[in-house]
């Protein structure tokens, strides 16, 4: 239980670093935002805040306890997001979309390490009711 919450927490940890690090230029129209998306990628430049606030409710729907079905959402929206850019990189014939494989294996390792923490608790929340049945009826 401690390996499987320390790996969730370093990979969830490091995942909203790195897509809160990117909403907050996408927020504010920072002109590298604006340059990379749309200049060199085509996309509209209103879409990009929206983006932006988009990557921020996702790091505080997986960081906030709770909430599990808004952690699904924002772990969807992150892998859209990420296999969105990687493919619009790809397409315009950037080498960098490689580099856009570190922050998919972020997601993939938190997303994985989150169904196992929540196994993990459900078994032992269910353990924690058997015990507390067993003990009335004795």
């Amino acid at each position: 239980m401690k390996k499987t919450n320390i790996f969730y927490w370093v990979f969830t940890g490091l995942l909203a670093f790195l897509m809160l690090g990117s909403s907050i230029p996408d927020i504010m129209n920072h002109p590298l935002a604006v340059k990379g998306m749309h200049e060199e990628l085509g996309y509209p430049v209103y879409f990009i805040p929206f983006i932006g606030v988009a990557k921020f409710l996702g790091v505080v729907a997986l960081l906030t306890p709770g909430f599990p079905r808004l952690k699904e959402w924002a772990y969807a929206g992150f892998a859209f997001d990420l296999i969105g850019a990687t493919y619009s990189i790809f397409m315009i014939g950037k080498p960098d979309w490689m580099f856009n494989l570190l922050p998919l294996a972020l997601l993939t390792a938190s997303y994985v390490f989150y169904q196992k923490r929540k196994k993990m608790l459900a078994a032992r929340a269910g353990n924690q009711q058997a015990v507390a049945f067993n003990g009335a009826i004795a």
